[in-house]
C-alpha cells in the first residue's frame, strides 16, 4: 500500500512568542512595506512622467523598482498578517 499522506501546510517559525513584540514586529514591517512602496512608487512614476529620464539605465531602474513592488507584495503582507493575528501557518499553495 503506497503512502498517500499528503501535505497541506507548513507552520512557521515565530519571530516572537509574546504578543507586545508580535505587534512590535507588525508595525516595523508595516513601516517597512510602505517605505518601500512609497519609494519604488516615486522612482516608477519619475520615470515614467520625465522624459529625459528614458535612457538604459532608467529604463533597468524601472524594471528593479517594479521587481521589488512585485517581490515585497507578496512576502511582507503575510508575514504582517502572521504577526498580526498569532498565527504560524502557510498553504502548501501560498508557499
Amino acid at each position: 500500500m503506497p503512502n498517500s499522506s499528503s501535505i497541506s501546510e507548513f507552520l512557521l517559525l515565530a519571530l516572537a512568542d509574546t504578543r507586545p513584540l508580535q505587534l512590535l514586529h507588525f508595525w516595523l514591517l508595516l513601516g517597512i512595506y510602505l517605505a518601500a512602496l512609497l519609494g519604488n512608487g516615486l522612482i516608477s512614476t519619475a520615470v515614467a512622467c520625465d522624459h529625459c529620464l528614458h535612457t538604459p539605465m532608467d529604463f533597468f531602474l524601472l524594471n528593479l523598482a517594479l521587481l521589488d513592488l512585485g517581490c515585497i507584495s507578496t512576502t511582507l503582507p503575510k508575514a504582517m498578517a502572521n504577526a498580526l493575528w498569532d498565527t504560524r501557518d502557510i498553504s502548501y499553495a501560498g508557499c
